[in-house]
């Protein structure tokens, strides 16, 4: 999946949570915020609109992904 650099500006405690949480699982920051934010888009409906076919293809996996984590969830 291709990554594009972006500037995020985040209050401390959502900050440190993220640091925490994803040292917690052996991750980057920038990747825990990146399933966080997929995760959260699954569960508010989310659902992308026609993408190109190599991003659809990897759109699928981590969505599928992401479903089968809140699942697991409760």
């Amino acid at each position: 999946m291709a990554t594009r650099k972006v500037t995020l500006s985040l209050d401390s405690g959502a900050l440190e949570f993220a640091e925490r949480a994803a040292k917690a699982h052996g991750i980057s920051v920038s990747s825990w915020l990146s399933k966080a934010a997929r995760r959260e888009a699954v569960r508010t409906g989310y659902t992308p609109q026609k993408p190109e076919p190599a991003v659809a293809e990897s759109d699928e996996a981590e969505l599928t992904a992401a479903e089968k984590d809140l699942r697991a969830q409760g």
